[in-house]
């Protein structure tokens, strides 16, 4: 069934069926990253984030999906797993912005006294 893959092995079966490896290099991943990033960004722009959501969260969720999407294919071309490099950002996190400085705060960690 599958919905028993997971997104990493869907994403691959996708590109590998149209044979596209061959064009999803890292520097080509970012780039694309970053402009779908930028689409999405597009949606916002000159509009209120209520009204974005209520008028546009089908566009929101496929540029959205875009972005994660090449950035699977990134972390995959890296050997990199998604799941332990997000554990790993988040504990450098929290070391950086501990609750008890951060807590409905927004400043940046080097902002903290």
């Amino acid at each position: 069934m599958d919905n028993e893959k997971s997104s990493m092995e869907k994403v691959n079966k996708f590109r590998d069926d149209r044979d596209w490896r061959q064009f999803h290099n890292e520097k080509d991943l970012a780039i694309s990253i970053s402009l779908e990033a930028s689409e999405l960004l597009e949606l916002f722009q000159w509009k209120s984030a209520e009204e974005v959501k209520e008028f546009n969260l089908g566009r929101i969720k496929e540029e959205l999906a875009d972005v994660l999407i090449y950035s699977h294919m990134l972390a995959d071309n890296l050997n990199l797993n998604i799941d332990s490099i997000i554990d790993e950002k988040l504990k450098k996190n929290n070391k950086k912005y501990p609750v008890s400085k951060s807590k409905g705060n927004n400043n940046k960690y080097t902002d903290f006294e």
